[in-house]
This record gives C-alpha cells, sequence and structure tokens, in this order.
C-alpha cells in the first residue's frame, strides 16, 4: 500500500542495487547526435532554428560582458532540461527534473560559479548590486539585507521551480489515472480526453520550464559581468 503521494515518484527498478530510473537521462547521448547524416534532415534543420534562436536571445541578455561561448553552455543547458522532461511523459519513465536531487545539482553549481566569479574580478560591481540606485540612506542596511537573502535563494528557487512545475503535472495525471477502474464507459472516455489535454499542457510546460530555467541562468550571468 502507497504511503506517500509523492512516493510513485521515487526510483524504484534496479539491477544489482543500481538504479535503472536515472538511466533516461543518459539516453539522449544516443538519440541527439546526427552527425552521420549525409543531409540534414528535418530534424536537424528545426534543432537548428531552435539553437539559433537562442544564441541570439541569450547573447542579447549576456550584453557585450558576456564571455564568448557563453550561449553554448545555456543553449546546452535548455537541451538537457528540455529533453529529460519530454522523456518523463513517456510511461514508465522516471522523470529526473521532478527531484530536488538532479535540479539543485544544475542549479547549485551555476550559482556558486557565478558568486565566485563575481566577488572575485567584481567585488564592487557586487557589492553595488546590494543597494539599488536612488535608496534613502535609512533604508541602505535593510536592502542591503533584502538583496543579500535573495542572492542567496536564487538556486533553490531555480531548483523548486523546475522540480514543482515538472511533479505537479505528473501528480495530476496520476490521480486522474488511478480513478479509470472505478469509472463507467462514457466517463472513461472523458477521462481519456482530460488525459490527452493534460499531456498536451505538460509537453508545453515541459519546453516552458527549460526555457525558464535556462533564461534565469543567464539573467545571473549577466548579472556578475
Amino acid at each position: 500500500m502507497m504511503t506517500n503521494l509523492f512516493s510513485v515518484f521515487d526510483p524504484t527498478s534496479s539491477i544489482i542495487n543500481a538504479p535503472l530510473n536515472w538511466a533516461a537521462s543518459a539516453i539522449s547521448v544516443l538519440i541527439l547526435p546526427c552527425m552521420f547524416w549525409m543531409v540534414p534532415s528535418r530534424y536537424q534543420a528545426c534543432w537548428y532554428k531552435i539553437t539559433k534562436t537562442l544564441h541570439n536571445e541569450f547573447k542579447t541578455l549576456l550584453g557585450e560582458g558576456g564571455k564568448s561561448g557563453s550561449t553554448l553552455m545555456f543553449i546546452s543547458l535548455f537541451s538537457l532540461i528540455v529533453f529529460i522532461n519530454f522523456m518523463g511523459l513517456f510511461p514508465y519513465i522516471f522523470t529526473s527534473s521532478s527531484h530536488l536531487v538532479f535540479t539543485l545539482t544544475l542549479a547549485l553549481p551555476l550559482w556558486m560559479s557565478y558568486m565566485a566569479y563575481g566577488w572575485v574580478n567584481h567585488t564592487q560591481h557586487m557589492l553595488a548590486h546590494l543597494v539599488p540606485q536612488g535608496t534613502p540612506p535609512l533604508l541602505m542596511p535593510f536592502m542591503v539585507c533584502i538583496e543579500t537573502i535573495s542572492n542567496m535563494i536564487r538556486p533553490g528557487t531555480l531548483a523548486v521551480r523546475l522540480a514543482a512545475n515538472m511533479i505537479a503535472g505528473h501528480l495530476l495525471l496520476t490521480l486522474l489515472g488511478n480513478t479509470g477502474p472505478s469509472l463507467t464507459q462514457s466517463m472513461m472516455m472523458l477521462l481519456i480526453t482530460a488525459q490527452i489535454a493534460l499531456l498536451m499542457l505538460e509537453a508545453a510546460v515541459a519546453i516552458i520550464q527549460s526555457y525558464v530555467f535556462a533564461v534565469l541562468a543567464t539573467l545571473y550571468s549577466s548579472e556578475v559581468n
């Protein structure tokens, strides 16, 4: 008997104590490369347009102070998250991005590297960010505390935002699916229609949350330059 509603998302499959659920996150290594195609396929052309658009947008967000090649890192981050999100929509495949273990592994090293680079190379610029322009002198100590706290919780908000949005839709799909055996035939058709609509919504959320994660990571990077 299930003791916790969220236990349906726990990894359970294993061989010799090696969890197989996380293996879905590495399948992109076998699927995404298309270097052996003689003529670019439609998939390659579509993906090229997507990455080109993301490159132009990330380059604008980074500004003139952005390092050359920085957009490649954020495009790769977007590609990884969106692929894992879509893999989680298939039946019996573990959604890695619905767990804080995965999302914090992405967000925390990024934030720590930004902070280390900013405080070592642009100390005055980082200190200036703690006091917004036009702040009255009386409120400056409070603004420093507020800005420091908001800066410290950035990796947590990045990780929780992605995990919460991914687990919410999957949880709703699971709850609706569990009610199927007790429904009549007419209600079953209505349930299937609702499940398909929710699945389409989850596909949109998978793309949007990947984009939001990559854009926020880019914005945080632009602040330390």
